[in-house]
Order: C-alpha cells, then structure tokens, then sequence
C-alpha cells in the first residue's frame, strides 16, 4: 500500500493562553495542557484507534514502520516548531478522521480556550516526497489559509444572572480558593487548576533527578506563585521573566529536511533532529536548576522557606521561558544559553551547536505577568536582530546574545521607545545622540567583541567587589550621573578621585576605562544591574 494521509497538528494563540493571566499556576498550568493537547493527547488517540507505532525518543526506533508493516494503521512522524505530524493509511475506515474527531473533542473538553488547527493531506508514498507535502499542502497551504479565514468563533458569555471569572473575563463556572479569598473562576481556570500538580510532578522529575544525589533535596519544592520566589514581606522585590528561543531552528530544520533523498529517510532525520533539541533542552534546563541548587546549598543565596526561586514555565523544544528572582535572571539566562549550546554540539545534521537568543524582563513582583512575557519577548527579538545585523544577514557563524530591561516602575511604549527616551543623551564629543545602553551583547567571549556577558559580569563584579567601589554606592551612583554628560565629563570624573580607569572590559582598549565610552557607553547598563547581579562562577 502506498497511500497514505499525513495529518499536522498546530496551535494558534498560545501566549494569550498561557500568559494571560496574572497568577503564576495557572500560567504552568496553560502550558502543561499544551503539552498535554499536541503530545499526550495525541498518542492517547492514537493508541485508542488500534495497531499504532508511537517511537521512543530512542535512535533506535527512528526508522517510520507505517510502510513496511501493513497491521499498522497510524504512526506518530515526530513533534518540532510547534506542530505535530502524523502519517495515517488512506482507506476506507477513515482513521485520520476518526483520530480528529477524538482528539478535538478531548482539546474541547480538557482544555478550554486553546485554539488549535488541524489539517490532512492524500499522498501517494511512492509519488511524493513528504517533506514537500508537509511544507508546501500543509503548513504554507492548508493550515495557513485556515489561520487567515479562522471560522467564528464566540465564546457563550453567559444567560440570566451570571458573575464573571477574576482570570479570563468569561462566564464562571465554580469557585475556588485564591489567594485567601474565595473566587469565581471559569471553566478554562478550572481545567488549568486541575493540571497544576502534575505539571509540578513533572518539572520535578527535570530538576530532582532521583539518580543524582543533591544535598537537602527533600527540603526544596517548586514556586506555586510568584511571592514564592523570594519576595519578603514589607519588602520590595522583583523577578525575571526570561524569554530564550532558537536561532534560525527552523531553517536548520528545513536544511536538514532537503538533504534527504527519500521519504524513509526524512523521517528518520526530523526525529533524530527534534529528539535531540529537546534532549539539549531538557539538559540544559537540568543545568540551571542545579546551578540554582548549589547556590543555596553552599549558603550563598538565600531561599524563601523551601522554594527554589526558579520556575520553567514552557520548555521542551528549542524555546523556554521562565521565570526566578529578580537578582538570578540575567546569570541564568546565560547559563541556560551556554549549556544548549554544549548539549547540541552533537546533533545529527553534523552542523555543529545551535545558539539562541534571550530576552529578560526585571520586573516589580506584582506587575501584570502577560506584560513581562510580551516585554521579554520583545527583547528577545532585539536581541536575533543585532545578532542578524552582526553576523552581516547570517553570513557569518550565528551565535548567542541577550538583551534585558530593569523595570523599576511601570512601562510606557516598546522598548524602542523606552529606549530613545530613557537611554538616548546628547554628549558634546558626538554630533548625534549616543546610546547610554550597550545591550544587546554575546553571551560568550568572542575575540576582538568587547560588548560580552563575560566582560559585562566582570565590569559589575568589578563595581561590587573592587576596592575602589564596593563601599562607595554614592561614588557609583555619582558616576551613573556623570556618564549622561560625555566622555571629558568622565574623565574628570575619574581624575577627581584619583582612579587610574574605570573596570575594564577584555577586548576593549584603554579608552572605555578612562572615558567611559565609544560611540556608546559602556558602564550605565553596569551600574543599573549592580543590585540584579548573581555570580555563579566558584
């Protein structure tokens, strides 16, 4: 048999439904049932239709068996940039609608408000490559044409005498206990409350590897809001929202897609792929975690009762997002971008260690959390555009790089705006407005780059710890000032106390220590993240 339906899975308007809401559980909880709707749900549907193969992740079961052995009815291809592809037999039982209507209506009935599509395609195995029926019919043809008509959709908002949910604006459905108070919640809040603990179990199982002995592991549990992060009573705090994505994934995905010749060997090759991204993701993010867990298991970070002030809210592909204490966001983020490159160095296209980029939202405790996310997303894609720019339209080797924002009240405009207003001073040495901001940088060393995490760390390190600086916040806060008035402003700065230069950064020459700028300035961004600075370097 040689004909076959293949079926891809997609999800629409995920960050609306995951971060819409301002509570920290049911933004895990939005994201678990994302996982549950394009993963779980799918091989549990799939099984319930009859002989089905569902591989491991396991390079030995990479081979597709739907066109060798005829019993099978349905195989999962792979998982990878947000869809989900599916490979059923063309025949009479009609299984692929069966599996839609089946999966659909557990979508429908478990996870509320999650808006999915879901598109098929005839093909004749032995006719077509399959990579051209997934990009070319599904993905840039069926699902794109479903998302731009998207059939309407209202939600019921209710009949006679009804109240409102404090989350989603829809109809309540029950009530629930919510922070001390008893509260109205809809039925998309519910089914999120309900997923909370498993998807705690579950990002236990990443961060308390059983096989890995850790010093005082029973006494650490998962945040379940964000004053479990670290806030103190009487206390102003604030976290980081980290948004990390893939450079170019999909690209590396479509690259590695063409270079097969057949179709037996684009599957094997996508799940090779997708398998060992999520890998790098699963270990790089096992990484943070126990970098978080030394700090405080050597005293030098202290924790709110038992909660690691770290919580992964989306992870598992090629992009994560999450959230800890204001002070840990940058250090972590950085950590998180060093370790994805280490674990994909080895991944089966033989193209070498992905990179990505992050973006990092600091942020009042209680600020609205759907505003951080957009904000460390906007940030994020600063940060791919200066690496774009840096690497001359990715002719060169791409690489890592973050961008962040300290938000120390609310937040007025883009961060272009926030920029050209807060960040943009006139100086005398330059006939334009300079840029008091030398984000975005690396986040790795990089010979003859001076804009790096590592001689950024350094510089604030340098501003904690020197002599010359770390009992003397009024001379640094004084410098802060004087570096909005120019280079001979800063010299005579550093004249005045009888400092020889400023910190200096690796791979930059002596003249940013002694005046404090380029055609940027290199220490504001240095002094403004004194206080959000975590070293984790022995």
């Amino acid at each position: 048999m040689s004909q076959y339906i293949a079926t891809v899975i997609d999800t629409t308007g995920i960050q609306k439904y995951i971060f819409g809401s301002n509570r920290l559980k049911e933004n895990v909880a939005g994201s678990y049932l994302v996982k549950l709707a394009t993963d779980d749900w799918v091989k549990t549907c799939l099984t319930d239709l009859g002989n089905v193969y569902i591989p491991k992740h396991n390079p030995g079961q990479a081979e597709p068996r739907i066109n060798t052995d005829p019993t099978i009815i349905a195989e999962l291809i792979y998982s990878g940039g947000g869809n989900t592809f599916l490979l059923f037999q063309d025949t009479e039982d009609n299984y692929a609608r069966k599996f839609t209507q089946a999966w659909s209506k557990k979508v429908l009935v478990e996870a509320p408000g999650l808006n999915v599509e879901i598109a098929h395609q005839s093909f004749d195995w032995n006719q077509r490559l399959l990579r051209d029926v997934i990009e070319n019919d599904l993905i840039q043809g069926k699902l794109d044409r479903q998302k731009r008509n998207p059939r309407p959709s209202a939600p019921l908002l209710g009949l006679g005498v009804t109240v409102n949910c404090i989350s989603t604006g829809l109809v309540a459905v029950e009530t629930r206990e919510i922070d001390g108070q008893t509260r109205p919640i809809s039925r998309e809040v519910v089914k999120k409350l309900d997923q909370v603990h498993e998807a705690n179990g579950e990002l236990r199982k990443i961060l308390f590897d059983p096989r890995k002995p850790r010093k005082r592991r029973e006494q650490y549990d998962i945040p379940r809001d964000v004053d479990d992060l670290g806030r103190s009573e009487n206390e102003s705090s604030y976290i980081a929202v980290a948004h990390i994505d893939g450079n170019r994934m999909g690209k590396r995905f479509e690259d590695y897609g063409k270079r097969q010749s057949d179709n037996r060997e684009f599957i094997i090759a996508m799940r090779k792929l997708s398998w060992g991204v999520s890998e790098a993701n699963r270990k790089a993010l096992e990484a943070v975690g126990s970098a978080v867990i030394k700090l405080i298991d050597e005293e030098k970070f202290e924790i709110k009762e038992n909660y690691l002030p770290f919580r992964p809210i989306v992870y598992g592909g090629d992009d994560v997002t999450f959230v800890c204490d204001g002070r840990l966001g940058l250090s972590l983020a950085v950590k998180f971008l060093e370790k994805f490159e280490e674990f994909t160095q080895d991944l089966p296209d033989e193209k070498g260690k992905a990179t990505a980029c992050a973006g990092i939202a600091i942020v009042k405790t209680h600020y609205p959390f759907a505003r951080s996310y957009a904000l460390s997303e906007a940030l994020c894609s600063q940060a791919k555009q200066w690496m774009k720019k840096e690497t001359d339209n990715y002719e060169k080797p791409l690489f890592s790089a973050l961008d962040w924002h300290i938000a120390a009240s609310g937040l007025l405009g883009s961060i272009g705006e926030i920029r050209k207003r807060e960040y943009l001073v006139q100086i005398p040495e330059l006939d334009q407005p300079a840029s008091l901001t030398m984000r975005p940088m690396r986040s790795h060393p990089c010979k003859n780059q001076w804009r790096t995490w590592t001689g950024f760390a350094k510089v604030v390190n340098d501003f904690n710890t020197h002599q010359d600086w770390k009992e003397c916040r009024n001379k640094v806060m004084a410098l802060r000032e004087v570096l909005r008035q120019g280079k001979q402003a800063t010299e005579q700065f550093r004249q005045a106390y009888n400092l020889d230069s400023l910190p200096a950064f690796p791979e930059a020459n002596s003249v940013l220590a002694k005046e404090g700028w380029y055609d940027i300035c290199g220490y504001f961004d240095a002094i403004e993240a004194m206080d959000f600075y975590t070293s984790l370097e022995e």
